[in-house]
């Protein structure tokens, strides 16, 4: 009775080769000082106002008596305030991240064409030269021959083995393409939930930095006399720079996570044909 229980041994897929950042808030810190300093120094830099007076520096540093209003469109962007450094890490952390993801992916479909890979694998599973197959896998690389690699080496483990019966082998090499399957995909779609966060993330802080400056220049309305027109600018500059920053992380995120996720797709799908074709072909000649 015990011969007939399954000689399973460990499996053969130990970890994904695809690599990629694996602590993305290492990223976001980096990016948030970077975006602090453009701030300060870059976009807050006196050559880009007109003030009365002398001064040199950032203009956040300024004194609080000195009137000042930008020149160029830096130092607009100066003018939207504290928020746009926020929405610049968030806009930077969108770019480093889709930069990881093409150069991780691009690892992930390997040498060649994933397409024609797949097809010379069946070719050779049709003819049961599974030697040729592996030397395929190794020559290609990536997610799909990682996954096929470790489904022919079970496939011939369970070609060899006189123990198991037939659906007991199929089922095992079956385990086998799923459990090499979950190693690649986390690596395959990892950081892109923060992706899609910032989709989202990045609208409404754009939105509360409108919501911010709008409510400064109505302060500016509100004041008796006159209205104090470098209040309402600053609040009308603040308003709108955020809006344009919020729209453009959003929109970068957008494009990205879907770009990628479609590519992961197509991926996944190429692993789940290839997978089912090892099988199929092992059950048609057992």
């Amino acid at each position: 009775m015990e011969a007939s229980k399954p000689n399973q041994k460990p499996a053969v897929s130990t970890g994904s080769n695809v690599r990629g950042i694996k602590n993305a808030s290492l990223v976001i810190l980096a990016c948030f000082i970077i975006a602090v300093c453009l701030f300060l120094f870059l976009f807050g830099d006196s050559s880009h106002f007109e003030y009365d007076g002398e001064y040199t520096g950032s203009m956040w540093f300024a004194p609080e008596d000195l009137k000042y209003h930008p020149n160029d469109l830096i130092g607009t962007i100066f003018k939207g305030g504290i928020i746009v450094p926020i929405l610049q890490t968030l806009f930077l952390t969108v770019i480093v991240l889709s930069v990881e993801r093409a150069i991780a992916l691009s690892s992930a479909k390997g040498k060649g064409n994933i397409t024609k890979f797949v097809a010379n694998v069946k070719a050779c599973l049709a003819k049961n030269d599974i030697a040729k197959a592996q030397e395929l896998c190794k020559a290609q690389k990536g997610s799909v021959a990682a996954v096929v690699a470790a489904a022919l080496v079970r496939y011939k483990e369970m070609d060899e083995n006189t123990v198991l019966t037939k659906e007991q082998k199929i089922a095992t090499l079956q385990k086998e393409v799923e459990e090499a399957t979950a190693m690649e995909m986390p690596s395959l779609q990892q950081n892109l939930p923060i992706v899609a966060t910032l989709t989202t993330l990045g609208t409404l802080v754009g939105l509360l930095g409108t919501v911010i400056g709008m409510i400064k220049s109505f302060q500016a309305l509100s004041a008796s006399g006159a209205p104090d027109s470098t209040e309402l600018s600053t609040g009308i500059s603040e308003a709108l720079v955020n809006t344009a920053f919020g729209i453009a992380t959003g929109a970068f995120a957008v494009i990205s996570y879907n770009f990628y996720t479609n590519k992961i797709d197509n991926l996944t799908y190429a692993i789940d044909e290839i997978g089912y074709s090892i099988v199929q072909t092992f059950a048609a000649n057992h």
